[in-house]
C-alpha cells in the first residue's frame, strides 16, 4: 500500500504531487554555503522524505551550496520515482557565504539550466524557476530565455519566485506560469500574489512557511502549517529541516492537522 500524501495532494507541473513539500536550502553549511555538517544525514532527510513519508515535492536551486543540494538529491535520489517533482531555481549568484545577487541575463541562465540538468542527472527540468528577477535585465529577456529552453525540451515548466503582482502581471504576458514561490506564514500573513494565483489556478507554494522555525516555537508546528493549508487547495507549502527527526514532526503536524 502506497504511503498517504501528505497534506492531501495538488497538480503543478502536470504532476500530481503531495501538498506537503520538502524545501533544502538548510541541507547546506552554514550561510548556506558549502557542504551540510552531517552528510549522510542530509541524505536520510531526503531519502525518509520520499521513500517514508511519502512527500513527492522537493524544492531545490542551484543556489544552495552553491550547487551542494542539486548534488545531494543525485546522491539520494536518482533513479526518481516517476510521480516525485524535483523543482530547482535559477537566477542567483553566490559570491560568499549569505551573500545573494540576482542575475538574470540570458548567458548565465542558460548555463545554469545545463549545469542543473548535469547535476541531477536529468534531461528536462520539470519545474525551473526564476529564481530573482534583475532589475537590471529585463524581464521579458529573462525569461525568453527560460521559454526558450523550455522549447528545447531542457524545461517542462517555468516558475517564479519571490515576486511582486506587477512582476505577475508582467511575467504572464510573456509565459504561462506554472507555479510561484513567495513567503507566506503566520508572522509574514499577507500576500496580494498568493490572491492572484488563486484567481489564476495557480499552485503558490510558501517558502519559509514555518518562518525559520520561528513561527514553530514551543514545538507547534501544526497552528503555521494549518493555517496555511487552509489559505486556499493551491497553496502547498515546502517547511525545510536538515534533521529526520524534525522532518517526521512536520509530517505529523500535518497528519494531525485534517488535511490528509
Amino acid at each position: 500500500m502506497s504511503t498517504p500524501a501528505p497534506g492531501g495532494t495538488i497538480e503543478i507541473a502536470g504532476k500530481t504531487i503531495s501538498r506537503l513539500g520538502l524545501g533544502t536550502m538548510r541541507l547546506t553549511g552554514p550561510g548556506t554555503w558549502g557542504d551540510p555538517e552531517d552528510r549522510d544525514q542530509a541524505l536520510t532527510v531526503l531519502r525518509n522524505a520520499v521513500h517514508t513519508f511519502g512527500i513527492t515535492h522537493i524544492d531545490t536551486a542551484d543556489a544552495y551550496g552553491p550547487h551542494t543540494v542539486e548534488h545531494l538529491i543525485k546522491d539520494a535520489l536518482y533513479p526518481y520515482p516517476d510521480n516525485l517533482l524535483i523543482a530547482t531555481k535559477v537566477g542567483f549568484a553566490r559570491p560568499a557565504p549569505s551573500m545573494w545577487a540576482p542575475h538574470g541575463h540570458p548567458v548565465y541562465l542558460r548555463a545554469c539550466v545545463e549545469a542543473s540538468l548535469r547535476r541531477l542527472g536529468m534531461e528536462r527540468l520539470d519545474l525551473c524557476y526564476l529564481h530573482r528577477v534583475d532589475p537590471e535585465v529585463p524581464l521579458a529577456d529573462q525569461l525568453g530565455t527560460l521559454a526558450a529552453l523550455r522549447d528545447e525540451g531542457k524545461i517542462g515548466h517555468i516558475g517564479l519566485s519571490k515576486i511582486t503582482p506587477e512582476d505577475f502581471e508582467l511575467a504572464r504576458k510573456e509565459v504561462s506560469v506554472a507555479a510561484v514561490q513567495n513567503v507566506l506564514n503566520i508572522h509574514d500573513r499577507y500576500d496580494p500574489v498568493m490572491e492572484l494565483c488563486r484567481d489564476e489556478a495557480i499552485p503558490y507554494v510558501p517558502y519559509r512557511p514555518l518562518d525559520a522555525g520561528a513561527a514553530a516555537q514551543g514545538g507547534n508546528v501544526t497552528t503555521p502549517l494549518r493555517w496555511l493549508l487552509a489559505r486556499g487547495s493551491h497553496v502547498a507549502p515546502i517547511p525545510g529541516t536538515s534533521n529526520p527527526q524534525h522532518l517526521a514532526a512536520i509530517v505529523q503536524a500535518v497528519d494531525r492537522s485534517g488535511w490528509t
